[in-house]
């Protein structure tokens, strides 16, 4: 497992990241590795109620939605956070089947609570929730046909969500794009920049081999400033 803290936007962020033990299915190996990051931000005075991001990285579609699952049963509650999940076998260095990279931070004030807030009807996970100043976006895919109209049908989505936050694309502080690997970089920023301007965002692109969907290239997560 490794850890990183950082200090963004005068916030410590706590970075997990581990891969499941093998030797056991998907299941268990998510179901570990969340106890044992539990365990690592009770040693930083924080819980995973203080979770804001976490990803489901998977060897395999099975094993994706196995390890999605166990999330969905232990992040509850003030648990719960924005979520994303891939499918990507190039990043895992043994024979794992599930890796989960996790996002904590420390509030600037003790006692704060998030406001979470669903899809219509409720999906795993939420759509947005807001804490401590910032909102943190699930990430958002869609099954259109091509890289142009999959980025045409998130962007207006992700405009929603960031109105009923109470921010703006000009307050958006980070983009993460997850793009299947067969897909181009040039061409997705053109498509993504022809549909919205975030003029003081950091951006980054990680390339994956699958989503929840084959028809999935891409997927957008999205954390801005609110207030």
């Amino acid at each position: 497992m490794r850890l990183r803290i950082q200090n963004w936007h005068g916030r410590d962020y706590v970075h997990l990241s581990g891969e499941g033990r093998a030797g056991v299915d998907a299941t268990a190996q998510s179901r570990d590795l969340f106890g044992r990051f539990d365990v690592a931000l009770q040693g930083l005075g924080l819980s995973l109620d203080n979770t804001v991001r976490s990803r489901i990285i998977a060897r395999d579609r099975q094993s994706r939605t196995d390890a999605s699952d166990v999330r969905q049963q232990v992040l509850t509650g003030q648990k719960r956070a924005a979520g994303s999940s891939y499918i990507w076998p190039d990043r895992f260095d043994g024979q794992a089947l599930s890796s989960i990279d996790l996002i904590a931070v420390r509030p600037s004030k003790a006692n704060l609570v998030k406001t979470l807030v669903e899809y219509d009807p409720p999906i795993n996970p939420v759509r947005y929730h807001v804490y401590d100043g910032m909102a943190y976006l699930s990430g958002v895919t869609s099954i259109e046909s091509g890289p142009d109209n999959q980025v045409a049908d998130i962007v207006p989505r992700l405009s929603e969500s960031l109105a009923m936050a109470g921010s703006s694309w000009e307050r958006v502080v980070r983009l993460s794009f997850f793009m299947h690997r067969s897909q181009e970089v040039d061409v997705l920023r053109q498509a993504f920049n022809d549909c919205a301007k975030a003029p003081n965002a950091q951006s980054e692109i990680t390339f994956v081999d699958g989503f929840s969907a084959v028809e999935k290239l891409l997927e957008v997560e999205t954390t801005a400033l609110v207030g």
